[in-house]
C-alpha cells in the first residue's frame, strides 16, 4: 500500500511549494493529517504555519506525547490550545514546549479549583485569552494571578458552566473587575444542589464590573437563576459617577444574553447600549402571555448590524421593529411564510441568514431568492423533513458564496427508512444543485469547526463534539 502511494506521489506534476500550500488550505484538519502521511515533502508543506493559523490543539494525557510531537506543534507555531486535567508537571511541560501560547482553554474540568492551580499560567508570556469549562470554584479565582501581573495581560476571559455560591460569585466578579484590559468577557453559571439556589449577579456588583472595564467590547452574560423580583431597569445602565445621569459603562459592540427568561429584564434594560452592533438572545424557555421586550430594546439600537434570536415564541411581536440596517440575521424559532415576508420587507440588506426549516415554513427555499436576493451565506437547519426539490431554487441567489444544510440535534425524519445525514436523496439534490450553479458556491452538510473559546458548551449545537 505504501509503495502504491509513493508511486502516485511521484507521478504528481511539479508545483511550487506555495501552490501546494494553497491547495492544502482547502483541507480540514483530518484531511491534512491524512495527506501528511503520503511523503516527507507533503509532511513539511502541511506543517507550514500558515495552514494552522486558526488551529486549536487539543491536549490531554501528556505522557503519550513524544519529543517529535512537540517539535511538530512548534513548527506549526500553534498559539491556541485546549487542555484537560493537567497535573502540575504537565503544566511545566506545556510552558516549556509551547511558551508562545496566547490562548488556553481548560475543558472538562469538573473539579474544585484552587488558586495555586493557576500559578503556571504566568509562565506563558504571550497569554492574553483564558477559558475554563465545567468547574467548581470555592474562592476568588484571579486574586493570585493579579499579584503576578497576569491580570494586566488578559484581554479575553471565557468562563462557562461554573458552579459557585452567591458569595463566591460576588468575589469572582469583583476579581474580574480588576482586569482592566479585558475586551471580551463570557460568564455563564451553572446551578448546583450543594451551593444553594443560584441568583443573577446583583446589580451593584454588575455595575461595578461595567464601570471598571472601560475597554470591554464583547459581553456574553448568563441570565440563569430566577431573581425574587425582576432586575432593575438600569441593570445594563450603570451611571457615570463623574457625570450624574449619564451612562458610565463601556461602549459594547456585541452583547449575548444566555438562558434568558422574559420576566428578568425590563423594556428599558438596553437603553444605554446605543453602540451595540450585535445582539444575540438565547431564550431559556418560552413564556406564553408575557409581553416581549425585544421590540422596545431594538428602538435604542440604531447601529445594530447583527441580530440572533434563539428560541422564544415572540417572533410576530417584533418583526416590524427590526432595524433596517441589519445585514446578519439568525432566527432559530418557528417561522411561517407571512412572518418571513414581513421580515424581508423590513430588512432589505441581509447578506447572512441562519434559519430553521419547520412545518410552518412552507416552500422556504423557493421563496428565499425573492425575499433576500443579496444573500452571501445561508444556513438552514432541518428538523423533521429533509430538503426537497425546491432546494434547487437557491441557484437563483446570485451573490451566494456558502450554503450550509444542517440537521438539528433533535433531527427526526418522518420516514424511518433512512436517518443518515446527508441521505442519498439529499446527496443527489446537492449534486444537481452544484451542476446547475456550476459550483458557484460551496455547500456544506456539517457545522464548521467551532471556536471553543467563544462557542461554549451551553450554546453549541452539536452534541457529539462537546467538551
Amino acid at each position: 500500500m505504501a509503495q502504491t502511494v509513493n508511486m502516485k506521489v511521484q507521478e504528481l506534476p511539479y508545483l511550487p511549494p506555495e501552490v501546494w500550500v494553497l491547495v492544502f488550505g482547502y483541507l480540514n484538519t483530518e484531511e491534512k493529517h491524512t495527506a501528511r502521511l503520503c511523503c516527507r515533502h507533503f509532511r513539511d508543506l502541511i506543517d507550514h504555519p500558515s495552514l494552522w493559523k486558526d488551529y486549536t490543539a487539543g491536549l490531554s494525557n501528556f505522557p503519550r506525547y513524544t519529543s517529535r510531537f512537540w517539535d511538530t506543534v512548534q513548527c506549526r507555531r500553534v498559539s491556541r490550545a485546549t487542555v484537560q486535567h493537567l497535573r502540575p508537571k504537565d503544566w511545566k511541560i506545556l510552558s516549556k514546549s509551547l511558551p508562545s501560547l496566547n490562548t488556553i482553554v481548560c475543558v472538562r474540568e469538573r473539579r474544585y479549583y484552587k488558586m495555586k492551580y493557576l500559578d503556571n499560567l504566568c509562565e506563558f508570556p504571550n497569554l492574553t485569552s483564558l477559558g475554563v469549562r465545567n468547574a467548581t470554584w470555592v474562592g476568588p479565582l484571579l486574586l493570585q494571578c493579579q499579584s503576578q501581573q497576569l491580570a494586566e495581560r488578559l484581554t479575553h476571559l471565557s468562563v462557562c458552566n461554573i458552579q459557585m455560591s452567591c458569595e463566591d460569585t460576588v468575589a469572582f466578579i469583583n476579581s474580574v473587575s480588576r482586569l482592566v484590559n479585558l475586551e471580551y468577557l463570557l460568564f455563564h453559571q451553572q446551578e448546583s444542589e450543594g451551593l444553594g439556589r443560584m441568583r443573577p449577579v446583583p446589580s451593584y456588583v454588575f455595575h461595578n464590573l461595567l464601570l471598571s472595564l472601560k475597554k470591554l467590547k464583547h459581553l456574553s452574560w448568563g441570565m440563569k437563576g430566577e431573581p425574587p423580583v425582576p432586575l432593575p431597569d438600569n441593570y445594563f445602565y450603570p451611571l457615570d459617577p463623574e457625570n450624574p445621569g449619564e451612562y458610565g459603562g463601556p461602549e459594547l459592540i456585541s452583547l449575548e444574553l444566555v438562558n434568558y427568561t422574559e420576566i428578568i429584564l425590563s423594556e428599558d434594560a438596553l437603553r444605554g447600549l446605543t453602540s451595540l452592533k450585535s445582539l444575540a438572545v438565547h431564550y431559556r424557555y418560552p413564556w406564553d402571555g408575557i409581553q416581549c421586550h425585544l421590540d422596545s430594546w431594538l428602538i435604542h439600537l440604531q447601529q445594530l448590524e447583527s441580530l440572533s434570536i434563539i428560541g422564544g415564541n415572540f417572533l410576530a411581536s417584533y418583526t416590524e421593529d427590526l432595524p433596517s440596517q441589519v445585514t446578519s440575521l439568525t432566527l432559530r424559532t418557528s417561522i411561517c411564510a407571512c412572518q418571513m415576508n414581513s421580515i424581508a420587507s423590513q430588512l432589505k440588506r441581509v447578506e447572512h441568514l441562519d434559519i430553521d426549516q419547520n412545518r410552518f415554513a412552507d416552500s422556504l427555499c423557493k421563496q428565499l431568492p425573492t425575499l433576500f436576493p443579496q444573500l452571501r451565506t445561508l444556513r438552514i437547519r432541518f428538523h423533521c423533513e429533509e430538503p426537497k426539490r425546491d432546494l434547487l431554487f437557491l441557484n437563483k441567489l446570485r451573490h451566494l458564496e456558502r450554503l450550509e444544510l444542517i440537521k438539528r440535534q433533535t433531527y427526526i425524519l418522518i420516514s424511518d427508512e433512512n436517518k443518515t445525514w446527508p441521505s442519498p436523496s439529499l446527496e443527489g439534490l446537492i449534486k444537481e444543485l452544484r451542476e446547475i450553479s456550476r459550483n458557484r458556491f460551496s455547500i456544506m452538510t456539517t457545522m464548521p469547526e467551532r471556536d471553543v473559546f467563544r462557542e461554549c458548551d451551553c450554546i453549541w449545537e452539536r452534541e457529539e463534539t462537546r467538551f
